[in-house]
């Protein structure tokens, strides 16, 4: 990921008006879309002080750099990490909001956390703010839209999204926030079919697909002499790091490699995965790493394992199938190439040990599993192509004048 822009003094804009605009006259412009991702600041800007990487934030740092270059008028909300506010970095004016440990407790969801996203979302004066993954923001977004006349998306990051309770939400007011969300954005986005009939089954909420993007990898990559295992995430329960650890007990002929730092709340979690990595002689955990660093971890492995119960889309694996790298995982993404998967699913830890052990020793059924996974990376999940799915979808919001 590119190092964070020399900031550029923010220009004033006025703010929305609280009454929704009239008309029904052509658009002039194209719209302008504000991301509400309060923790995306370090992967997009490339800020290594702060050890925030997902997915979501991932696939958001992407598309709105990707639409900035495309000529759209675009804004980022994040957290306050000390950035100067209305900030440009890679052609995108990035809007801060609270500090991440701002306020007092239960208070400080309405202050600082309400009010200063919302002052945030004022001052980005967009047509259209796009939100992801589950949490109140969620509600927040939908509430501002149609206060102030706006148009607002929800675009799901997991399988459990649209399942209630469900959702990597941990308080049950939360969840039931972010469901009013669901019920009241304009549209909604979702990654694959799972998740479009599950808003429709739980919300009778219509969505569409789009797929995760990624841009393909400009490194030089060690294609099947590759040296080790790989896993990448963020260390929280529902990726199972502990079934990695026992995947490299089992096959102490080969390196492991394990990369991802602790989501907020499971620092204990963190913690034993940490210590009882540490016992393994054949692992090596690296813990938490920027986005850009991890990223060169995939030039040199010759198999990707995902060890979760349950994903949206994983970006790893869009990470991995761009350099051709096979990969290993427990559940169906429904990512086909001629009808065939386009990695290997497992069914338990046997199956996996046994096929991991497989794809390091022979170089046949390597080049196979390699060709399926970079081919379908190429047909269903290039930059470009993705982005033209959200130019689409963005033509329909209603523009002011």
């Amino acid at each position: 990921m590119p190092a964070m822009s020399t900031p550029v003094p923010a220009t004033p804009r006025p703010e929305p008006s609280d009454t929704p605009p009239t008309g029904t006259a052509a658009p002039a412009r194209k719209p302008r879309v504000c991301f509400v991702a309060p923790q995306a600041w370090a992967i997009f800007s490339g800020d290594t002080r702060h050890a925030v990487a997902g997915g979501a934030e991932v696939q958001v740092s992407l598309v709105a750099e990707a639409l900035a270059q495309r000529g759209y008028d675009v804004s980022m909300i994040c957290l306050d990490y000390g950035q100067p506010d209305g900030t440009i970095v890679r052609g995108v004016r990035v809007y801060k909001c609270y500090t991440p440990d701002e306020g007092l407790p239960v208070v400080r969801f309405v202050h600082p956390r309400l009010t200063k996203l919302w002052a945030a979302m004022k001052r980005a004066d967009a047509d259209v703010y796009y939100q992801r993954t589950s949490g109140v923001e969620t509600a927040w977004v939908a509430a501002f839209a149609k206060r102030h006349g706006r148009y607002s998306i929800f675009a799901g990051a997991s399988d459990v999204d649209f399942v209630p309770g469900k959702q990597d939400v941990s308080l049950a007011r939360d969840r039931r926030i972010f469901e009013w969300g669901v019920r009241n954005v304009d549209r909604i986005f979702v990654q694959n079919e799972v998740q479009q009939r599950t808003a429709r089954e739980h919300y009778g909420r219509d969505s569409i697909v789009i797929p995760n993007c990624m841009a393909p990898s400009t490194h030089e990559r060690a294609g099947r002499h590759g040296q080790y295992v790989l896993w990448v995430a963020i260390l929280r329960h529902s990726k199972r790091a502990e079934m990695f650890l026992e995947l490299a007990r089992r096959l102490p002929q080969y390196k492991f490699v394990m990369i991802g730092g602790p989501e907020a709340g499971s620092e204990a979690f963190f913690e034993k995965v940490r210590d009882d990595a540490a016992t393994i002689p054949n692992l090596d955990f690296k813990g938490y790493m920027p986005f850009a660093e991890a990223e060169k971890w995939f030039d040199g492995a010759r198999v990707f394992v995902n060890t979760s119960k349950y994903e949206g889309f994983p970006n790893t694996f869009l990470q991995a199938w761009s350099r051709g790298l096979p990969t290993v995982a427990f559940f169906d993404t429904g990512s086909r190439v001629n009808g065939q998967p386009a990695y290997d699913q497992v069914q338990d830890m046997d199956e996996m040990a046994t096929r991991v052990d497989r794809l390091m020793r022979e170089d046949i059924l390597w080049q196979q599993s390699s060709h399926r996974a970079e081919s379908f990376f190429r047909q269903s999940h290039s930059l470009d192509a993705i982005v033209e799915h959200y130019e689409h979808e963005l033509a329909k919001a209603p523009v002011r004048p």
